[in-house]
Order: structure tokens, then sequence, then C-alpha cells
């Protein structure tokens, strides 16, 4: 994970056993094999009667599916996999079908993801919600306090109005487009009158960085943006909050996009939000017109209009705002936590019957990543 994102360790795990398999994710036959063999010793020392795993195509996922496949305990998958975040193959999801088939329940982000997993066979009565949630009462009160701190926006150096976006500087976050789309909005509150006033028109924050940095910087010297668009670079997560507390909406671009967790943390602060209709919370967080709107991220001058209507004089945002915690309240630790009860005790009451020669075939295929690459998309 820390070759994705950049986040520090947390410590403590006072209330929980952790056990590191491995101390990096090392690639290739070798270290998979070392990874498996950790897996199932650690597994065969634990005795449990359900497992939780992540996925169907990561190397620990298919060594806990193995595991349980060959020791007759019952899995429960989790998924934030929709129908539509990439091109469906039939071969694939034949092959996919298969394993989700040998889990015994599932813990899925929303209602996309239970569709796709209801497709891939699944029962339905047997998939909870609950997969994608935030701490919403943490980001909420660092929010709230930044807003309280007169001093907060002048020590991080942020502007007085401003739309604020936060990801991996990627492709599929669909950024030069979010870029495009905001020099669009300026143009267009500069030829209105009213509703925007001079010294209205709203900065953009991106927060964030990655492979695509330098080229992001020049796309914001060519759209002559340099004085309007901030690029703070990565924050940490107790540092996210501040940024959200003082932000006046939230964008999420992305053109493919499982779930976006960023969007949770914009509305527990209180945001509203502008979310691509290719993510995979937009369906179930975004209320149009209550607490945010949703659009095509394929649509620069959709998204400039949408810039243009948020940041307009009179526009409720407080309000909005108060909408989107809310909506995001039924979205926390707590919905977690009953999900993945409701899982488990589905998987005790339904468990699989021994795996056949064929799942056990392409678990072996998948996990010697003959396959595995396939199941990833």
């Amino acid at each position: 994970m820390e070759d994705v994102y950049a986040w520090s360790k947390v410590d403590g795990a006072e209330t929980f056993i952790r056990i590191t398999l491995t101390g990096h994710d090392a690639g290739g036959r070798q270290w998979e094999c070392e990874l498996q063999q950790k897996m199932w010793q650690a597994l065969d020392e634990i005795k449990p009667t359900v497992v939780v795993v992540n996925g169907w195509s990561a190397p620990d996922a298919l060594s806990a599916l193995w595991w349980c496949a060959r020791a007759g305990i019952p899995a429960v998958v989790m998924s934030e996999s929709t129908v539509w975040d990439e091109r469906r193959v039939a071969w694939k999801e034949w092959i996919k079908g298969r394993l989700v088939r040998l889990c015994s329940a599932a813990l899925a982000g929303g209602s996309p993801h239970v569709a796709y997993l209801v497709r891939l066979g699944q029962p339905r009565d047997r998939i909870f919600q609950g997969y994608d949630i935030v701490d919403n009462g943490y980001f909420a009160a660092g929010a709230d306090a930044s807003r309280q701190n007169a001093e907060t926006r002048r020590q991080l150096g942020l502007p007085e109005k401003y739309f604020l976006a936060s990801s991996r500087f990627i492709a599929k976050k669909n950024l030069f487009r979010l870029l495009d789309a905001y020099a669009r909005y300026r143009g267009l509150a500069g030829a209105v009158v009213t509703p925007h006033a001079p010294g209205e028109i709203w900065d953009l924050v991106l927060l964030g960085d990655g492979q695509l940095r330098d080229a992001l910087n020049s796309h914001v010297s060519a759209l002559n943006l340099r004085d309007h668009v901030l690029l703070p670079g990565f924050k940490q997560y107790d540092e996210l909050p501040r940024f959200f507390g003082l932000a006046g909406a939230f964008v999420h671009a992305s053109t493919t996009e499982q779930w976006g967790l960023v969007v949770n943390e914009a509305m527990a602060s209180g945001l509203p939000v502008l979310v691509s209709n290719r993510c995979g919370c937009a369906q179930d967080l975004v209320q149009e017109g209550v607490n945010g709107f949703t659009f095509d991220p394929g649509n620069v001058e959709q998204l400039a209009g949408l810039l243009l209507k948020v940041s307009a004089a009179g526009f409720p945002l407080r309000d909005f705002g108060l909408q989107s915690r809310r909506i995001i309240a039924d979205w926390g630790p707590e919905r977690f936590a009953q999900g993945l009860r409701g899982a488990v005790g589905a998987a005790q009451a339904h468990p699989r019957p021994p795996a056949g020669l064929l799942d056990r075939m392409l678990l072996r295929l998948a996990h010697v990543s003959l396959i595995s690459d396939v199941l990833k998309t």
C-alpha cells in the first residue's frame, strides 16, 4: 500500500492483534509463494471460524480464499467493484464468478457494488453494505475547528474562497479535464456581471501528488492559471480536515472510481460535492440539488456550469453542507460494523461445500499469476 499512497504508518492497534506477513510487496513468484506459506501458517494458528477476504485478485486475497477452500472454512468477500468501472469480458467474468461463489457472503460498498456481486453469482440476501466508510466524526471535528480558527487559512496559505480536489495525480483522476473546466468556469464567471461580483471568482486547490505532477503544473501554466490554482502537495491524514473545512465545495472528477472515499471525507466535513457519475459512491451519496450534483467527467462545459452555479452569490452552501452531513451519517464505522456482522452471520449460516476440482485449479492458476492480472479488471 505504501507504494501507492504515501500515508504514514499508524501505530497502536491496542484492541486487536496485528500480524504482518511480509514487509512489502516484492512481487514475483518467489514472493507470492512466501506470502502464501505465511498466510496459511497464520490462519492454521488462528483457527478462524470465518475469513474476510479483500476482493478476488490480489495474492493475499487469493491465498486466504485458497486456504478457506482447503480447510472448509466459510469466507466473506469484500468488494467495491461495479459492472461499469472497467470493460467487462465474458470469460474473465466467468472466472470471477467461480471465485465469488466460493464465498459464503459479501460486504459491498453500496448499491452498484451489490448489483455486480449479484451478477457474479452471490445471493442477494447474503450481501451487506458498508465496506467504504471513513471516521465521519474525525473529519467533522477537524473541519469545524479550522473554520473557527481565523489563523488557519493564513498559516496554510489558502485563498478566501476555493474549490477543493484531492487525489493521486494519475490519469483516471481526470485532473487535466478538471483544470480545463475550471479555466472555462473563470471565463464564464468573469463575463457575468451578476451574481459574480469582482473578486468572488473562486480559486482551485488540488491536493495530492503523483507521476503527472509536472505535466499538471505545465497545464496550469498553459491555461494561465498560475495565480488561481494551488498545488500544496500530498497531505497526511491529520492535515486533511483543515483543507476540507476552509473550502467552499469539493470536486471529484474521476473517469472511473470504484468508490471514492475522499467524497465521504468531504461530506463529513460539511461540504457540497460535485462528483463524477463514474464514481461508485455517486449513486448512494449524492442527492441531486440537495447536497451536490453529479456530472459526466468527459463534459467540460457541464462541470464548468456546475462550478459557476455553486460559487454564485446566494447559493445555499451551508444548507448543502448540512445535507451532506445528514446523508453521510448513515455511512460511518457503525455501518461497516453492522454490515460485516451481518455478512459473517450469513457466512456461518450458509457454509459453502468443499471446492471442486475446477475451482481448486482456478485458485492455483490465479495464485501463480497465470490469470491473476485479468482479475484486476
